[in-house]
């Protein structure tokens, strides 16, 4: 097989890994091989310096020190990671991973299936954030190609601890924050995670309000059985932060107007534009050892998810260059369009797995995993809608049209089955291989049906003095709904899944515990990539190659100090035009935190970071619905969006029980873009958010 023909040939090892631990506390005592026992490298108990595949692990610790309000904060002092590619998003968390949309997973299973039918994951609920860069389908089955954002769910622990914090910051943000574990006895536990939050946003008549509560408990009736279960109780009251504003009037000038427009303007109507919604959730696992060898481990999840999401944008789009042309010469009148969505979202998720551990020689170890997993995804909407035409310079809010959501909701569905296998092999405790193989059969309520099999195979390897070498071959697929639409209207062939593969180098030093450095190089190649054409036409022939080198370095000392520098690299090629909107070729990020003592035993902490993007550039058709006689159809222009630094700090005192912290991102208030994309519209980066915050523990 490819998988193993790769392995053979790979003499050149290559390291990227990511050290971290669940605490600081943990990090401390633990003078061990640090594992991570969540699911993003090998769904296995594995040292995160044993594994040929870049993990990166961010603790709760680390990301509430940094600031991080929203899932996609938490992931933005990552190598080869953009957080919030179109600024910050109350509506969806986004992150791109290798120049490339990634998606969302929760405890190793997907939980994101459709745009506008989910709210965002409260960042309080989980104790750690793990990003895996690249394909990830022999694990994870159906993926982006870029890789995907896992979140892990705090679960109780024996023993009895908590914390409640109360919080302000900018735009009148009010939060209570509650995390208590309580050891009901030797073998049973339970925890409680909780939100209450009252707030607005940088655009006016946006709230961020939110209720979370999130109920555990754990069972351990015999050393070798673990049951868990978690339940989630989700309520948002918010709207969106992203106003789609046309480039002209906002990036660029708009001759003959009266100015530029306010850079966060409100297009909607307040108390009818909204994104509300509210998300119930119940997961379940067990795992059970029937001996030292062999281990089983079952997991499920369903989700209950309803939204209404209603907005209103402005026709940045039939003609993108110039979107005040269409609509007369007073440079102010624009066309509006209203549009009203329910959503309901149903997701049942299992994944179920043995390990086996075994040695074939004496100094030759298997760790051989067999698993099935399985998931079935509903969503249901239905939409309202109209258009209008407005002064977008003073709009007249009171007289906007409004539209409600009636009749039949249309479903879509879709399941996905999967086997897969995967033997990690280490030898004489220097050398690890990884091998695997998995074959899916997606459905969809289409009748569409695909087949999918990848494969991936790793090696990694000391070769002294803290070094690792590695060298690692993954693959990814992603089926798409729908059919191929001709030029005369009619309807083709159903999409073939877009695959993707990815060749990965690279090497790690670890000249001790505490420090790691790593430079990775990779090449992603991306097959079946949807072609929008003129006239509403499609086609499946787009290819896409992704290079790129990524550096990272971090130096911990549990309790005292904290560094942590990130370099990412990514180029984007398409062979033919794909509309692509291009991400920053770079990014780069640090963050350190320091220690002090103070009087009276306690402890002053302060942290500071920056991050960098480079300019970004987006191409697309200068006149898409060939409004203009005069434009020859096809004709392509770019946007360049200027590259942007945003500093952010903290100061922190403990004492005793007591914790007190200020919080600030974007301390600078940099008013930047996030991105302009040639289609027509601009994303503003979210200005300087401060936080202060009191907190009791005990």
């Amino acid at each position: 097989m490819r998988s193993i023909l790769l392995a053979g040939v790979a003499s050149l090892f290559v390291s990227q890994a990511a050290w971290a631990a669940d605490d600081a506390a943990d990090a401390a005592d633990d003078q061990e091989a640090i594992v991570v026992t969540g699911f993003a490298g090998t769904k296995t108990d594995t040292a995160l310096i044993e594994l040929p595949q870049p993990i990166k692990v961010i603790s709760a610790e680390t990301y509430q020190a940094q600031g991080a309000i929203s899932i996609s904060d938490t992931v933005k002092y990552a190598a080869g990671v953009l957080a919030s590619p179109y600024g910050r998003d109350t509506r969806v968390d986004g992150f791109n991973v290798r120049g490339l949309d990634a998606l969302q997973f929760r405890d190793g299973m997907r939980d994101i299936f459709s745009y506008y039918a989910s709210i965002t994951s409260d960042p309080y609920n989980f104790s750690r954030v793990e990003i895996v860069r690249g394909p990830a389908s022999v694990l994870f089955g159906q993926g982006s190609i870029g890789g995907l954002v896992n979140l892990v769910s705090k679960t109780p622990e024996f023993e009895t601890r908590g914390e409640f914090s109360a919080v302000y910051g900018s735009f009148d943000r009010k939060e209570l924050l509650g995390d208590v574990n309580y050891a009901l006895s030797d073998t049973l536990a339970v925890r409680l995670v909780g939100r209450a939050r009252d707030a607005d946003t940088f655009v006016k008549n946006v709230p961020d309000d939110r209720l979370m509560i999130a109920p555990s408990i754990r069972w351990k009736p015999t050393p070798d059985t673990d049951v868990v279960l978690t339940g989630l109780y989700q309520k948002d009251k918010t709207g969106s932060t992203s106003q789609f504003l046309p480039i002209v009037g906002t990036f660029k000038p708009n001759p003959g107007a009266p100015g530029q427009l306010d850079l966060y303007t409100f297009v909607g109507k307040a108390g009818w534009d909204r994104y509300n919604g509210h998300s119930a959730q119940v997961t379940g696992s067990v795992t059970h050892n029937f001996s030292d060898a062999v281990r089983l481990s079952l997991k499920a999840r369903y989700i209950d998810s309803n939204v209404e999401y209603f907005t209103h944008y402005a026709d940045s789009y039939s003609n993108p260059s110039d979107p005040f042309a269409v609509y007369g010469t007073d440079r102010r009148t624009i066309g509006l369009t209203a549009d009203a969505s329910d959503a309901r979202m149903n997701v049942f998720s299992t994944d179920n797995n043995l390990q086996f551990t075994f040695n074939t020689g004496e100094s030759i170890e298997h760790k051989l995993l067999v698993g099935v997993d399985y998931s079935w995804n509903k969503v249901a909407k239905r939409y309202a809608g109209g258009n209008e035409l407005i002064d977008l310079y003073n709009i007249n809010y009171a007289a906007l049209k409004t539209y409600d959501p009636t009749g039949p909701f249309t479903d879509e569905s879709q399941k996905q089955l999967g086997v897969y296998v995967q033997d990690q092999i280490r030898f004489y405790d220097r050398v690890s291989l990884v091998l695997g193989a998995r074959r899916d059969h997606v459905t969809g309520s289409s009748g569409q049906t695909d087949n999918a099999t990848t494969f991936r195979a790793g090696i990694i390897g000391e070769i002294g003095a803290g070094i690792s070498p590695f060298f690692s071959y993954t693959e990814s697929f992603l089926p798409l709904a729908g059919r191929i639409t001709n030029a005369d209207g009619s309807f083709g062939a159903p999409f073939k899944p877009q695959e993707g593969t990815q060749f990965e180098a690279g090497v790690k030093w670890q000249p001790e515990r505490n420090t790691l450095v790593t430079v990775t190089a990779f090449q992603i190649k991306e097959r079946n990539r949807l072609l929008y054409l003129a006239g509403g036409a499609t086609t499946q022939s787009g290819r896409l190659k992704t290079k790129g080198i990524e550096f990272e370095a971090s130096h911990t000392l549990p309790g005292d100090f904290e560094l942590l520098l990130n370099y990412g690299y990514s180029e984007l090629k398409s062979e033919t035009n794909t509309s692509l909107d291009y991400m920053p070729r770079h990014t780069a990020s640090a963050w350190t935190t320091k220690t002090f003592g103070l009087p009276e035993e306690a402890q002053l902490r302060l942290g500071a970071g920056v991050v960098y993007n480079s300019n970004s550039k987006s191409t697309g058709a200068l006149d898409p619905y060939g409004l203009n006689p005069t434009i020859p159809a096809g004709t392509l222009y770019s946007v360049v969006t200027p590259g942007r630094t945003t500093v952010d700090a903290l100061a922190e005192i403990n004492w005793g029980a007591w914790r007190f912290a200020v919080n600030a991102t974007n301390l600078l208030n940099k008013k930047v873009f996030a991105s302009c994309l040639a289609r027509g519209d601009c994303f503003m980066a979210a200005p300087r958010n401060v936080m202060g915050t009191i907190g009791w523990s005990f």
